[in-house]
């Protein structure tokens, strides 16, 4: 494979927010129009920019306006956009294999990620792994092994959670609107427990952890629960994270009662919070783990890894899908894999909670509106409450968010009642573009709060 295949002719991408139109611009309103008359609806944008070209943290509309990017595709970007490691990866198997399909003919790629996930998720247990397309596939094939393998139906969730926009994993997630409102009926023998929120039910991990189980052995019964499902940190639920002890305390509960533990690391996986997998600062050793967002650089790709004896519970031709890992995704995440561990980007999450939080908690001291500040790594966010009440803030995530895209600056929002502002960078993010972003935010609080 010749570098030819690397050259580019667009613009380099500058390292700096730049606005030089209105935002949204003039090209991004004309593609915005015909956006309009082919797109569904029901596919909505945050932001009508339409976007061009990017590289590292940063993001280049069809107006050249360069936005400073917080968001890094809900979590996809991880390691940057177009990191140059993975686009070389990429564009070599582009040019030998683009598709067979594993389950007719296999290749080396998907075997080669499988590896890789069982190297780098918790437990030093045999494991094995099916790779499929997307988060939400991934959450459900998780549910069918562990319902193949323990026999049971009942699946278990937790308030706040966010899984999904397929039928079962609609069905698994808290809140409805917009993501299951009109949609019905659902899957059914899903359960839906009280999770640990630390700013809102002041309990200690092994307090709530006790509730959880009890809600659990009272409406449903742990030996009609084939799993439960946990995201060690909720991602839209509002970057949740709980208290200490609460879910070692739920694995063990699932071990005493042959109920499988699955951990949907779908957000907070892949060196997000400085480790490969967020269950490893909480001492977990899940028996199934989901992946996907930022395990191939942008491709699409998730997978299911977990203890062998579980994973091959199902039938020779029970699991895949006519394009679950294929090779050029599985080429990308291998590079992936490759860049965190050559470069040392679990230290860069670290790096990037170092500059974020301290900004964030001097703006909490400011403006009363802000909560709490919490997360880990390069996943942080903050609540707004009415500081006399603590009612949810719901219109002003929304109002920051747009303050800062108009300075060049994309935040995503976040949590159950609209209230969170939720920071996902790339760990490619400079202090400085931190330390640029953050000012825009603290100009947006200043503007707007009351």
């Amino acid at each position: 494979m010749t570098d030819e295949l690397l050259d580019s002719t667009l613009a380099p991408v500058p390292t700096e927010r730049r606005v030089v139109t209105a935002i949204p611009g003039p090209k991004s309103i004309a593609l915005q129009a015909r956006r309009q008359a082919a797109v569904s609806a029901g596919v909505s944008s945050a932001l009508p920019v339409f976007i061009a070209r990017a590289h590292g943290a940063i993001l280049v509309d069809v107006d050249d306006n360069a936005f400073l990017d917080l968001g890094a595709g809900i979590g996809v970007t991880t390691i940057g956009h177009t990191d140059d490691h993975v686009v070389a990866a990429a564009q070599r198997q582009l040019a030998e294999v683009v598709h067979t399909l594993f389950t007719i003919t296999p290749y080396e790629e998907y075997v080669r990620v499988a590896e890789l996930l069982a190297e780098h998720t918790p437990g030093d247990f045999a494991k094995k792994t099916v790779l499929v397309n997307s988060g939400a596939e991934a959450v459900e094939n998780g549910v069918k092994i562990a319902r193949k393998y323990t026999g049971r139906g009942g699946v278990a969730v937790l308030e706040h959670a966010y899984h999904g926009r397929t039928n079962l994993t609609m069905a698994m997630n808290f809140k409805a609107m917009p993501y299951s409102l009109g949609y019905g009926p659902f899957a059914g023998d899903i359960y839906r427990a009280p999770n640990s929120y630390p700013l809102h039910d002041g309990l200690t991990g092994a307090e709530a952890a006790a509730r959880t189980i009890s809600y659990l052995e009272k409406t449903v019964g742990a030996s009609d629960l084939a799993c439960l499902v946990v995201e060690p940190i909720q991602g839209e639920g509002g970057f949740v994270v709980p208290a200490g002890g609460y879910l070692p305390a739920l694995q063990a509960w699932c071990t005493a009662n042959g109920i499988v533990f699955i951990a949907d690391e779908i957000q907070s996986g892949m060196a997000r919070t400085g480790r490969y997998f967020a269950s490893e600062h909480f001492g977990l050793v899940p028996d199934l783990v989901l992946s996907a967002k930022g395990i191939a650089g942008g491709l699409p790709l998730a997978g299911v890894t977990g203890r062998a004896e579980i994973m091959d519970a199902s039938q020779p031709g029970g699991l895949g899908g006519t394009f679950g890992g294929n090779p050029v995704a599985c080429a990308a995440a291998i590079a992936v894999f490759d860049r965190i561990e050559q470069d040392g980007l679990l230290a860069e999450a670290g790096r990037i909670e170092g500059v974020l939080k301290p900004a964030l908690l001097a703006m909490q001291a400011k403006y009363p509106i802000i909560a709490e500040v919490r997360g880990i790594g390069a996943m942080i966010a903050v609540e707004l409450n009415d500081p006399s009440t603590g009612a949810p803030l719901a219109d002003m995530p929304g109002k920051l968010a747009a303050f800062a895209a108009q300075q060049g600056v994309l935040i995503l929002t976040a949590g159950t009642y609209g209230n969170v502002l939720r920071f996902l960078p790339s760990l490619a993010i400079t202090d400085a573009q931190l330390a640029d972003a953050m000012s825009v935010l603290d100009d947006a609080f200043a503007s707007l709060s009351v």
